[in-house]
């Protein structure tokens, strides 16, 4: 396409927000207009679709629950009037809470104020409150927050160690569902134990956001912790950045959490628009199945061009590839549905991944998100008349261009400046384009039996490391692999077992092995003495 037909096309397919100043640039993705007639009948679907989805439709019949992360930036379209003033209240109790920490009415027993806080959670408890701690925390913020994430001991163990002179200072946020989830309750255990080393009781440092009456819910009531927000069964936990599991931190943060549920709203205003050309979740969705083939066929390469916006492309993994990545669409028919999510930054891309995009393997499209603004103040000149935000704005359109010269499709989401409203609006921009393009490729965007699959399967083999403990306890003389197997009644398992054993071995936990370690089969196993 000559230079005059691709700024025509460019035209064409610009869409701006006046209320955001945000644009969504889709001129270089390869499809024309026969492909896009082709898919308006399955788009007219999809907007109906999210339409009774936000009137409150059973989105999971497995779960028998509703989809309503909508209604958390306008609880005015919550399906009952109870569920509206739950929602308005429970965000003024947020705002009070942080209010009061950041004020010193609600202080820890040995000092005037929380300086640190500790977010205890796993997956959508952690990913969006990272995503937004890095976008949005001030400089100085008037509390400090990290994260532990993960069932890693190393990893915790970094946390507290960092936090170990600061300790009786900061306050633990622990975000679980139903508080049984293991990775935030190996979490919790492993500060409470902190905290109890310090002589400190936990119960006056910790907040818990949980479903109410789960087994968090109980802890939190029975041994009076600070204080205790809803978690709703309506939000997925890679939709509930908007609900007490964002804003809380956020609030503690300093961040204006108001500004991101408006920006929010807006942008669920622009996507409710039924017309594919002026809504911009519907052109996302549209470009992806283009892209895709309808079937994931190519990767979502996603590049901010702002440090900020770093860890974008992380929450965007768990928000598009949880919702999409699908055995069977809701006829039951096997059709392993999904799209792969990378990404790192601009300008950090073009001396790593950009050499194999625009030159390698051509399985993906590219998402540059741009953000106008350079910095708060005034630049210095690197060059004259030239500005370091000048070379990264050059890079971002020299990366699209070379990517376009090579047949790369690409997508540019451009806003005005990282702030609390925008990138609201671009939390709820994606989420709207997952729903559609779930319907569009006819699969439920809203369950994830596969995550399930994986927790099932790690407590078997925690039971089967009983198991075998508890055989090896009882037994007098060493034990091959195979005849512990055989014993515990698992023949199949020799390899879990090996590897079980292994990993106990390996942390002084009273296994010992004898044998030539590259060789499995012949190793002896015996309960340490």
């Amino acid at each position: 396409m000559d230079a005059k037909a691709l700024w025509q096309r460019y035209q064409n397919w610009l869409y701006f927000h006046k209320g955001l100043g945000l644009y969504l640039d889709i001129s270089r993705m390869g499809f024309d207009d026969a492909f896009v007639d082709s898919l308006r009948p399955k788009f007219d679907k999809a907007f109906a679709d999210m339409a009774e989805l936000e009137k409150g439709a059973i989105a999971n019949p497995d779960e028998g629950r509703m989809v309503g992360h909508y209604w958390l930036r306008n609880p005015d379209l919550a399906p009952t009037p109870e569920l509206t003033q739950e929602i308005v209240q429970t965000l003024e109790q947020i705002e009070a809470f942080a209010e009061k920490v950041h004020t010193g009415a609600i202080h820890p027993p040995q000092a005037s104020q929380f300086t640190d806080i500790i977010s205890v959670g796993i997956g959508g408890s952690a990913l969006g409150p990272q995503f937004v701690a890095e976008a949005l925390s001030p400089d100085f913020p008037p509390l400090k927050i990290h994260f532990i994430d993960n069932t890693d001991p190393a990893g915790i163990d970094r946390v507290l160690t960092r936090l170990q002179n600061s300790l009786a200072t900061t306050l633990v946020v622990v975000i679980s569902k139903s508080g049984g989830t293991p990775e935030p309750r190996n979490g919790m255990i492993e500060v409470k134990a902190a905290y109890a080393a310090q002589n400190l009781d936990f119960a006056q440092y910790a907040v818990a956001i949980t479903s109410v009456d789960s087994n968090l819910d109980q802890v939190a009531k029975n041994e009076g912790w600070l204080a205790r927000f809803p978690m709703y069964d309506w939000v997925g936990g890679r939709t509930s950045e908007m609900s007490a599991v964002g804003l809380v931190p956020a609030a503690l943060q300093g961040i204006d959490v108001r500004g991101m549920l408006e920006g929010a709203k807006e942008m669920d205003d622009a996507t409710r628009v039924p017309d594919l050309k002026n809504n911009p979740a519907a052109l996302l969705a549209l470009s992806w199945y283009f892209s895709g083939n309808g079937k994931g066929e190519k990767d979502m390469v996603v590049l901010p061009y702002k440090d900020s916006l770093l860890l974008f492309s992380r929450y965007l993994q768990q928000l598009v590839m949880e919702s999409l990545g699908k055995e069977k669409d809701l006829s039951g028919n096997t059709v392993y549905q999904g799209i792969a999510v990378y990404g790192n930054k601009g300008s950090t891309d073009q001396h790593a991944y950009v050499q194999q995009l625009r030159e390698g393997v051509p399985n993906f499209f590219a998402t540059l998100i741009e953000v106008l603004e350079d910095r708060q103040g005034k630049s210095v000149e690197i060059e004259p008349g030239v500005t370091s935000g000048d070379f990264l704005s050059g890079f971002l359109l020299g990366t699209q261009q070379a990517l376009y010269e090579n047949q790369r499709d690409s997508i540019t989401v451009t806003i005005p400046q990282v702030n609390p409203k925008t990138v609201g609006a671009l939390i709820a921009l994606y989420e709207r384009a997952v729903g559609l393009y779930a319907s569009l490729v006819n699969i439920n965007a809203y369950h994830q039996p596969g995550v399930e699959a994986g927790k099932k399967a790690a407590a078997a083999v925690l039971d089967l490391q009983s198991q075998v403990v508890a055989l090896l306890q009882h037994q007098k003389t060493p034990l091959s692999l195979q005849e512990i197997a055989e014993k515990a009644g698992a023949s199949e398992k020799v390899e879990a077992i090996y590897k079980i054993v292994r990993h106990l071995h390996a942390n002084d936990r009273g296994v010992s092995l004898e044998g030539d370690l590259a060789k499995p089969a012949s190793l002896k196993v015996s309960a340490a003495k």
